[in-house]
């Protein structure tokens, strides 16, 4: 089967590492026939999608003047309002649907990622179409389909909410062959396909990927002719000689291939590729919270939240960085917070649903490819008439942010460390200046260590009495000036000694008091240990709960320290984090303990 294996580096106990680390190796972008039923698809054809949106189909290029043997067919998708605009497309001729089985190594350390592609075990390189089917409610209501819509939706179709129809569902097959090492046998590979188009509102299309059984065939492959070669040899004190030799490639086969072999320990589909056209001159924005980029038309944009880096490629920090931490340098593409969403200067936009690592490919000119680390795939395509508008349907499903409060808007929100001391200078001299303030954002509110790389928190989330001495002083005076103050926390609990590489609650403590009530915590917080240069800190459970947890008292315990950032009542509801398909939830469901920007303008 082909396989992730998680491996966490240790090569951040070195001192010195490789400050230029190679890239992770990926697959390319890759390239697949498309064919298609003639007896059923030979003419062009338009299709409901809810009430909302048409998608055609076309069994030739567009323009048989100028290619009239392409007849490989393409897909346009239209809202009704209007029909001459292609909010997605499929590049005609080519497979838009394609998977691959692949060996995959994930490398850790300290934050920092490395997602490499090892051994193909197959590849598709061939789709047909065989059905392209409009569904209606009535048929969704058939006993004797269930079987079959199981397959197409998912075991829990019948829970799912239907509210448009008809629902498009095309469907055909994935061809891939392989040659087995050390024979003349070649293992074919043959894989159905169902691609489903289903309106949700007025403005988006959802699609799905899912694949079907698994078809294998083992043959054996022709015998290759024998060939010939010209050979000049050149021998001293003799004159130049040549002659011809022969040889045959029907040799026998080194070893026998064992009939009853486990054709499915080749492995199924761990990749989904998704391929649509694009204009060349279409430039390409969004992907989250991204830093060195605005526009993104010819890169690869991996979509994996991650340390930010130090450097990001900028020498010679970058070097700098990666010789004292491996990997800790990046490069353009890490960030903490990326999204699968883009929008284009063309108004089209569409964005991935779930949490599987995906990867953008945007290299082409003529086209989008989008790789899901997993066997199927979703998301959704937008419509919208300029930016606002897909913005405004984008942040309809996903959620809103909430506006901020008055208060941050009045002023500069000076983030700073240093302790109490430096807190009063910087605060001196900004008066001197008349410069308005609305908060002071403390992030070493619990304290600094020393490390190889400078100073950094200690991740114990208890107040630093001797860093900050005079706390409560320190905040009664702020505040009697309409300043607030801001603290920072994270899902992180690093030990107060050294060299731990774990955390027991095991007697009372301000950390105890800390997440009372906001989050459970494991016995033992073994499951995910981070390094962080000398020191080791696990990752908090976040745990599924039908009860609501309360978040009061988040930061130093419920009205322990007046003024400092604290939840207030509030409640959230948690998700499990359990595997890897999870990691990029944490930063989802950490963001849900944020407490709401009305509550963060008073103090406690």
């Amino acid at each position: 089967m082909a396989q992730t294996q998680y491996k966490n580096s240790k090569k951040h106990h070195k001192h010195i590492n490789n400050p230029f680390p190679s890239a992770p190796k990926s697959l390319p972008l890759i390239h697949s026939k498309l064919s298609f039923n003639d007896e059923k698809l030979s003419h062009s054809r338009d299709f409901s999608i809810g009430e909302n949106f048409i998608l055609t189909w076309a069994p030739t290029n567009g323009d048989e003047e100028k290619q009239p043997t392409t007849r490989g067919g393409y897909l346009s998708l239209s809202h009704q309002s209007e029909l001459d605009k292609a909010i997605w497309s499929t590049v005609p001729g080519e497979a838009f649907i394609s998977g691959a089985a692949v060996e995959t190594e994930v490398e850790e350390s300290r934050g920092s990622f490395a997602i490499k592609d090892g051994e193909v075990m197959f590849i598709s390189r061939h789709q047909t179409i065989e059905k392209i089917l409009s569904l209606y409610k009535s048929d969704l209501e058939l006993e004797s389909k269930g079987r079959e819509y199981n397959a197409i939706f998912g075991d829990s179709y019948t829970d799912h909410e239907w509210n448009h129809f008809p629902i498009v569902v095309i469907t055909g097959l994935l061809f891939c062959t392989k040659n087995v090492p050390k024979s003349r046998k070649r293992l074919s590979v043959t894989v159905q396909y169902w691609f489903l188009l289903e309106q949700k509102n007025s403005t988006q299309v959802s699609f799905s990927v899912n694949f079907g059984e698994y078809n294998y065939k083992l043959e054996t492959r022709p015998p290759q002719k024998s060939k010939f070669y010209y050979k000049s040899s050149k021998l001293h004190l003799r004159r130049p000689r040549s002659y011809f030799s022969a040889f045959s490639m029907n040799y026998k086969e080194e070893e026998q291939v064992n009939e009853t072999l486990n054709l499915k320990g080749f492995g199924e589909f761990n990749r989904v590729y998704v391929t649509f056209a694009s204009e060349t001159d279409e430039r390409f924005y969004g992907f989250g919270e991204q830093f060195s980029c605005m526009e993104f038309k010819g890169k690869k944009v991996p979509i994996l939240v991650q340390e930010q880096g130090i450097g990001r490629g900028d020498q010679p920090i970058t070097f700098a960085a990666n010789l004292v931490s491996h990997r800790s340098g990046g490069d353009w593409s890490t960030t903490y917070a990326p999204s699968p969403f883009y929008m284009t200067s063309k108004m089209r936009s569409l964005y991935l649903e779930g949490y599987n690592y995906s990867i953008f490919d945007l290299t082409k000119h003529d086209r989008v490819q989008v790789q899901v680390y997993g066997s199927h795939a979703k998301g959704r395509i937008l419509f919208g008439s300029s930016p606002v508008d897909l913005i405004e349907s984008y942040t309809e499903t996903i959620g809103r942010p909430p506006p901020l409060p008055n208060w941050i808007l009045s002023g500069a929100v000076v983030g700073m460390q240093g302790g109490t001391g430096a807190v009063h200078q910087v605060w001196d001299q900004l008066q001197d200046f008349d410069v308005p303030i609305s908060a002071f954002w403390l992030q070493d509110w619990v304290g600094q260590r020393k490390t190889i790389i400078g100073s950094q928190l200690w991740w114990n989330w208890e107040l630093d009495h001797m860093h900050y001495y005079g706390w409560k002083e320190l905040v009664n005076d702020l505040t009697d000036h309409n300043i607030r103050v801001m603290a920072y926390c994270n899902p992180c609990l690093a030990p107060p000694v050294d060299g731990c590489a774990s955390v027991l609650i095991s007697s009372p403590c301000s950390i105890s008091l800390l997440f009372s009530s906001a989050l459970i915590l494991s016995h033992r917080l073994r499951a995910s240990p981070l390094a962080h240069t000398r020191c080791t800190s696990s990752l908090l459970a976040l745990v599924s709960s039908v009860d609501r947890v309360n978040t009061e008292g988040f930061f130093c315990g419920p009205r322990q320290h007046r003024g400092s950032l604290c939840c207030g009542p509030r409640q959230h509801r948690c998700s499990s984090l359990c595997g890897p398909r999870q990691h990029r939830s944490v930063s989802v469901l950490w963001t849900a303990t944020t407490p709401p920007p009305h509550l963060l303008a008073h103090t406690q």
